[in-house]
């Protein structure tokens, strides 16, 4: 059996960068970030997590807008770290293209979440994205977002 990988950000440095909190928090950490190109986040997808008691009831899937929500959050913590960002800013999700699910995400599951920047010009942001379970993609896509100033900083 192999050593669990370091995380390169634990859960308390995300909710500094994002300003998601239990239960809308979805990534439970970062596993590798290259600024200005590419990330790989982690969630662990227990029982517990409320939306199961009713998607569905005796065969618990994790809804795909979930998903793509948990990668999109991976993607403004990549936009965050690559710009300094810290409180002065809020990442946006503007758009999401080409979505496929292929596999449904079950409790047990680990969730690798990719994104890589594929375009950045000022405020907008453009990230191809796919979440993993054991080295097969279960979703794919791009999503788009934009960086606006923080109203509460």
């Amino acid at each position: 059996m192999s050593e669990a990988v370091k995380p390169l950000m634990d859960v308390q440095r995300i909710m500094e960068l994002i300003p998601h909190r239990y239960p809308m928090l979805l990534v439970d950490r970062i596993l590798e970030l290259e600024k200005a190109s590419h990330i790989v986040g982690l969630k662990n997808v227990t029982m517990n997590e409320p939306f199961f008691q009713g998607h569905y009831p005796g065969h618990p899937i994790m809804p795909g807008v979930l998903i793509i929500e948990a990668l999109a959050q991976t993607s403004g913590v990549l936009a965050a770290e690559t710009v300094g960002l810290e409180e002065r800013k809020l990442v946006y999700f503007t758009s999401i293209d080409a979505v496929k699910f292929r596999k449904p995400v079950v409790p047990g599951d680990q969730l690798h979440l990719h994104s890589t920047i594929v375009a950045n010009k000022r405020n907008l942001w453009k990230m191809e994205v796919a979440a993993r379970v054991n080295g097969e993609t279960v979703t794919s896509g791009m999503v788009s977002a934009m960086m606006m100033d923080n109203p509460d900083a």
